[in-house]
């Protein structure tokens, strides 16, 4: 409906929501009095997850569902987003921080013609206008930004947001927009598999182990993954690390890499560039190990180690699991 606040579906590409919708949908209830519609680009998409998109607050799920939405192509996906909001007028289009989404929002921003604040951490209405906040200067300053006219398109950092509270037998109408789909206009021509760590994924997991050049190499990585398995933390890297070739570019935090806010972040070997820390400054409590005393993250974390990181983690997941064995 014109007015409305769309949330851009972020999935797990099997048909399931990631939990950060529930923040975005969240955000977007909160800031349009309820008025919150999901729209979801996908080739199949669950009853399930349009079950659980409701229950998280939409109003209504747009659902544009077809074979050429995966994998994600963004000629495509803009397009169809494109054609679908100047007919529909929503009021804002709302994404979560995340490599797939961070590209679309920008894109469709400017195939509308409209601006774009990315990567924002608060939003409040001031009469009209929307206005939002969001990290400037490698998260140094937080600057407040307002749109030249609708719809507003704005991509929410995770783990900021307050997620909405599920509620069960909550209904949603389901529209299913009918029309051409933009044909893609590049082909892959390498093969893509998808490689399970078997722990939280970056962007949404509330504790964060990262290791830098302290590590060593990459065969040192095991005893982060080690800990990280015994309290349910995801595991990631400087950009150090990562141009070192220890780890996959996907695991970098950093300004040219993941940006995240877990409840908990624990830095190991990490120096604290100004890059690697504005990917996760605001983290809720920040913890550094590393044998330099004037390690610039020291200035940021809430406790610090210093020490050899080899002596220290492997005593951490001792003490993790004696505590989770009460």
């Amino acid at each position: 409906m014109p007015n409305a606040f769309w949330c851009i579906v972020e999935d797990d590409r099997r048909g399931t929501p990631k939990k950060v919708m529930a923040e975005v949908i969240g955000e977007a209830a909160r800031v349009s009095s309820g008025r919150a519609e999901a729209v979801w680009l996908t080739d199949k998409a669950s009853e399930a997850g349009l079950t659980q998109l409701a229950e998280w607050g939409a109003t209504k799920v747009w659902l544009l569902e077809n074979g050429a939405f995966a994998p994600y192509r963004s000629e495509v996906w803009v397009g169809a987003a494109a054609e679908l909001a100047a007919k529909e007028r929503p009021r804002a289009i709302f994404a979560p921080v995340t490599s797939r989404a961070r590209e679309f929002a920008a894109r469709l921003a400017a195939r509308l013609g409209v601006g774009l604040a990315a990567d924002c951490v608060a939003f409040a209405m001031d009469g009209e206008r929307l206005v939002a906040t969001r990290p400037v200067y490698a998260g140094k300053l937080l600057a407040k930004v307002a749109w030249a006219k609708t719809p507003w398109v704005a991509t929410l950092r995770p783990n900021v947001f307050r997620p909405a509270d599920g509620e069960p037998g909550r209904k949603a109408a389901v529209e299913r927009p009918s029309g051409p789909t933009p044909a893609a206009q590049m082909k892959f021509v390498e093969r893509r598999e998808e490689v399970s760590t078997g722990l939280p994924e970056l962007t949404e997991a509330e504790i964060v182990l990262s290791g830098g050049r302290g590590m060593k190499g990459p065969e040192h990585y095991v005893i982060l993954e080690d800990m990280a398995r015994v309290i349910g933390a995801a595991v990631g890297a400087s950009r150090a690390a990562v141009d070192a070739g220890w780890r996959p570019h996907r695991f970098q935090i950093g300004q040219t890499g993941r940006t995240i806010s877990p409840k908990l972040y624990m830095g190991f070997g990490v120096s604290g560039a100004i890059q690697h820390l504005a990917g996760m400054r605001t983290s809720k409590v920040i913890v550094a190990v590393n044998k330099d005393p004037e390690a610039p993250i020291f200035r940021i974390a809430d406790y610090g180690i210093v020490a050899d990181l080899f002596e220290v983690v492997p005593e951490l997941t001792k003490e993790f699991k004696k505590l989770l064995e009460k």
